[in-house]
């Protein structure tokens, strides 16, 4: 079974060995092709570009944005064909570039990726 992780890109690029995957619909700033180190830009799996300006990051709205967010992600056939790739790896790092450590897509997309096991 795959290991998901979830990290910030703007921190180190250290090598674990883990595939890694940029979950955000928008490039984040200031970081270089080089520096992100990435296996995968996967924007079809980010939260829509409404979604993500009604969340505007704001922690009250967390609990209905992950519903949402869920949601958008259960009728997307991209998240299917991601989760299926994704589990021929040992362990998929999930980036972002939030600075919300706790309130983040990235956080919703890895509940939504180990719970799909179990469906």
């Amino acid at each position: 079974m795959t290991k998901y992780k979830i990290e910030r890109i703007y921190g180190s690029t250290a090598s674990d060995d883990s595939y890694r995957v940029l979950v955000d619909r928008l490039w984040p700033r200031g970081i270089s092709k080089e520096r992100a180190a990435l296996d995968e830009w996967n924007k079809e799996i980010a939260p829509t570009d409404e979604l993500r300006k009604w969340f505007n990051h704001d922690p009250e709205k967390f609990p209905e944005f992950s519903r949402r967010y869920m949601k958008e992600l259960d009728n997307n056939p991209a998240a299917a064909e991601a989760k299926n790739n994704w589990s021929k790896q040992s362990a998929v790092t999930l980036l972002y570039g939030a600075k919300d450590t706790e309130h983040n897509q990235a956080i919703v997309l890895k509940k939504w990726l180990e719970d799909y096991v179990n469906r």
